[in-house]
């Protein structure tokens, strides 16, 4: 199956790292395609980004939608665009947080996300309530991290990350980690044994996902709210990108 990775913002050095961390842990025949938008942030650290992020995901759900990848995952913790991506695309489409969080209350009596930027926490607790784990999640803590020092990831970079985490889960008395940007997924399998906790990352967990509800013959409903976009003309950059 062809599986699709949408990396919302414009990184190149992100996009290869989500798409490397994707294949690891796609099976035997999975073929990963990843993207990311033709326009747009190169980092999502805050709302206006993240409209724009949203745009691109979008851009990139109605290019895909010509050859209909069997499942789709969208690579920010935002879960920027996902609905507009499930219109435009029949298979599964899977967002990062969204899977992380029902991994983590699976996993856990209790969850902490240790995420990138502290302005951006409040945007992750709002996914939080959006998706109804106000009672799994415990906390969301920031590091300060911006995104883009994520693409080479020195070591004490990864340190601080850790030492968050620590932090973490003492003071909210959780018992897993979620980790709160797809930059981080390179970190998952050395910050588990080193803590010792469930870390969740999301880009794993859709893509894991992803194949198995194609597998499963499951597809995006099309009855109603997720409908194929009613025909209009779309003007300026996006005049293309009209059903």
């Amino acid at each position: 199956m062809k599986l699709l990775v949408i990396n919302p913002n414009t990184s190149a050095v992100m996009t290869g790292a989500i798409a490397q961390a994707a294949r690891a842990v796609a099976s035997p025949g999975t073929e990963i395609v990843a993207v990311q938008p033709g326009f747009g942030p190169q980092s999502i650290e805050g709302p206006h980004e993240e409209a724009w992020a949203a745009a691109g995901v979008a851009e990139q759900a109605r290019l895909a939608s010509e050859w209909q990848p069997a499942a789709t995952v969208v690579a920010c913790f935002g879960d920027p665009g996902l609905e507009a991506a499930r219109e435009a695309l029949d298979g599964p489409v899977i967002g990062i947080a969204e899977a992380a969080f029902q991994a983590a209350s699976l996993l856990s009596s209790g969850f902490s996300v240790v995420t990138t930027m502290t302005r951006t926490c409040i945007m992750a607790e709002r996914l939080v309530q959006r998706y109804g784990f106000e009672h799994q999640c415990r906390g969301v803590h920031g590091t300060d991290i911006a995104v883009l020092s994520l693409e080479d990831c020195p070591p004490q970079t990864v340190a601080q990350i850790e030492a968050a985490a620590r932090e973490a889960l003492a003071r909210d008395r959780s018992s897993a980690i979620v980790l709160g940007c797809a930059g981080m997924a390179p970190l998952c399998r050395q910050l588990t044994r080193t803590l010792g906790v469930p870390v969740i990352d999301g880009v794993a967990v859709a893509v894991k996902w992803g194949e198995a509800l194609a597998a499963l013959g499951l597809a995006t409903s099309k009855h109603g709210d997720y409908a194929r976009p009613l025909p209009k003309t779309y003007t300026g950059f996006a005049q293309k990108l009209g059903w």
